[in-house]
């Protein structure tokens, strides 16, 4: 089956990049491109891509923008983001409103491919650098004492390995439990977090202060 794949990037040279390293894998097509995110709203209704590469700095609409966009339009198109060294807040901002994952620009095939086969299985993968930016930046937040207790030491230990891009199955041999419950943890954390995706209760804990590594 052949996975879709819209690219959405103001530089030409990124985009070109982008689809030699997925031409190489017969299972992935790139079936259009965008310069910024008001050509991408338009694109993505008319292509139906099964997968977005999205930047986050463009000009007349930016990733984040357009992500708002489809989530009012209710479009759940898995989105990844590129970006570069100089975004960590919009990292976490692009996570919230439920990227898929985040590649650095100059990620390697192994990795583009590996995350796009996530994004579609519905997972969130971060790479261990972005994580590590990730934490970083949410360290620079302001810390809500009074919920650093929302989530038992259990539920804590789940988000972590999410957060680091580990599957439920991993998870549960991780910590010696069943995949079942792995998943009841997940439903537990999306209850107190007023979330629906991994990758969001990612970036709400992280915004919050209580995700630790």
């Amino acid at each position: 089956m052949i996975c879709k794949i819209l690219i959405v990037d103001d530089h030409w040279v990124v985009r070109e990049g982008l689809k030699l390293i997925l031409e190489t894998n017969d299972v992935y097509q790139v079936i259009g491109e965008a310069e910024n995110g008001e050509v991408a709203l338009r694109l993505i209704e008319e292509l139906k891509p099964d997968v977005i590469l999205m930047d986050l700095n463009m000009p007349i609409m930016s990733g984040l923008e357009t992500m708002k966009a489809m989530k009012v339009k209710q479009d759940e198109t898995p989105v990844i983001i590129l970006t570069t060294y100089n975004e960590d807040e919009m990292m976490i901002r692009g996570l919230s409103l439920g990227a898929k994952g985040y590649l650095l620009k100059d990620t390697s095939g192994n990795n583009l491919f590996r995350t796009i086969d996530s994004a579609l299985r519905g997972e969130t993968v971060l790479q261990p650098e972005i994580s590590a930016r990730v934490f970083a930046a949410r360290d620079t937040l302001p810390v809500m004492r009074n919920e650093q207790n929302l989530l038992s030491d259990k539920e804590q230990a789940v988000l972590q390995y999410v957060a680091r891009g580990f599957r439920s199955k991993e998870i549960a041999s991780h910590l010696g439990i069943g995949e079942r419950t792995v998943k009841a943890y997940l439903t537990n954390i999306y209850n107190k977090l007023g979330v629906d995706s991994r990758s969001q209760a990612v970036a709400i804990a992280s915004e919050r202060g209580f995700l630790r590594i």
